[in-house]
């Protein structure tokens, strides 16, 4: 049997940051065939809890690969994807399930783009070496994506037990969007200086 001693001492694509990692990518088609084959409120909530479990694993991973210097390439590069995957996922599906609609699908492809700019921005600094810190609204626009999902993904199952969850749910969602483009303009501004340094450099 491993030993918590032996998961600490344990390095590479196996470390138990990169677990929690993989585990979070799993999760996505599970919380997704919750979401899409909806027969009654129970599964809702299932759907909920692996949500949660997922989130939770996204602040352990990165925790448990700093205090245990476990930080490996295969996890600086699974953690950012696992992350995106799991929000673009789980938008599309709370579109499909009318959960987000009306104006409120405006907030879901802000967020998309967002996240499809940062990704293509991250791989453009990257070959220049460059790396751009996350911010603290950055840090805020994710808690508070995190939770608004959280409230949307228990949706009308929620309502039940919680009086206006899922509005509660498309307000956090208007202020993540919000956040979204103010620390999407951050990045790009970083990209945009950089690209025109480089330009200046060429022949």
């Amino acid at each position: 049997m491993t030993t918590l001693t032996d998961a600490i001492k344990r390095r590479g694509p196996w470390s138990l940051p990169n677990l929690l990692t993989y585990g979070r990518i799993v999760a996505i088609p599970a919380v997704v065939a919750l979401l899409f084959w909806p027969t009654d409120d129970w599964l809702r909530w299932c759907a909920l809890a692996v949500y949660v479990l997922a989130a939770v694993t996204d602040y352990l991973d990165g925790w448990l690969a700093r205090a245990w210097s476990q930080q490996s390439a295969i996890g600086r590069m699974l953690d950012p994807i696992a992350d995106k995957l799991l929000v673009c996922a789980l938008l599309l599906m709370l579109v499909h399930t009318e959960t987000i609609k009306g104006w409120a699908i405006w907030a879901a492809i802000v967020i998309l783009c967002r996240e499809i700019l940062v990704s293509g921005l991250r791989e453009f600094l990257a070959e220049l070496k460059v790396s751009v810190p996350v911010s603290k609204v950055a840090k805020w626009k994710t808690t508070t994506q995190l939770l608004a999902l959280g409230f949307l993904v228990a949706g009308p199952a929620g309502d039940q037990v919680l009086p206006y969850n899922t509005t509660i749910g498309i307000v956090m969602l208007w202020i993540a969007a919000l956040l979204t483009i103010y620390s999407g303009w951050d990045y790009f501004n970083a990209g945009i200086r950089y690209l025109v340094e480089e330009d200046e450099r060429a022949p």
